[in-house]
């Protein structure tokens, strides 16, 4: 295939591996609040983020960092970017707090990469007087509802790009999923309802 310059139609696990920002402590680490309890059932109680990678045609990385709800899995924020720094956890911040309703204090769960035990974030929690919680060093599962929308991405969207030409259709074509995903995509762990249509409807019980 290498010689004849073939590539699979489908999504590539190993192309799409899994992004790794783990460094060791670097900053503080927070305690691990939820010890994989996923049972949140009220919206904007649990939050979850992460950061993926996915190669691009032009054999770059594209770098997705996205904060989900727990409850009703709702795309919170969804940011991308050329390198995993901070503007790209910080911008995924801002835009979490532009779409929750003001004076929420929800826990925001993430591993211990670099980016989560750093100042700037840990102060920008502080100051919004969101709850930190971290996952064990090295455990996936700590994580796993963000973890599972991160495959969903890269299976049911990239799935038919299996390599986009560059980060611009990246974006386009993501930015697309996400809003079909929030407002189209139903599923049983939403009770047939859209992540959407799940807040509306929990929120007003």
């Amino acid at each position: 295939m290498d010689e004849l310059n073939v590539q699979v139609s489908l999504y590539n696990r190993h192309r799409n591996g899994r992004y790794s920002s783990y460094k060791g402590t670097v900053g503080k680490v927070a305690r691990n609040v939820l010890h994989q309890h996923f049972n949140e059932t009220v919206p904007f109680k649990v939050l979850h983020t992460d950061v993926t990678q996915v190669r691009l045609a032009d054999t770059k990385w594209a770098y997705v960092s996205a904060i989900t709800d727990e409850a009703s899995k709702e795309v919170l924020a969804f940011q991308v970017s050329n390198s995993p720094n901070s503007k790209l956890i910080m911008d995924t911040l801002d835009e979490l707090t532009e779409n929750i309703p003001e004076g929420i204090k929800p826990i925001i769960h993430s591993d211990q990469g670099w980016h989560y035990q750093l100042n700037y974030y840990t102060d920008k929690l502080s100051e919004k007087k969101f709850i930190q919680s971290m996952s064990r060093k090295g455990n996936c599962l700590d994580n796993a509802p963000i973890e599972s929308f991160f495959h969903l991405l890269k299976t049911e969207c990239l799935n038919g790009f299996p390599q986009c030409k560059d980060i611009g259709e990246f974006k386009e074509i993501t930015k697309n999923y996400v809003d079909w995903f929030n407002n189209r995509r139903i599923s049983q762990k939403t009770k047939g309802m859209t992540p959407c249509e799940y807040r509306e409807h929990a929120l007003a019980v």
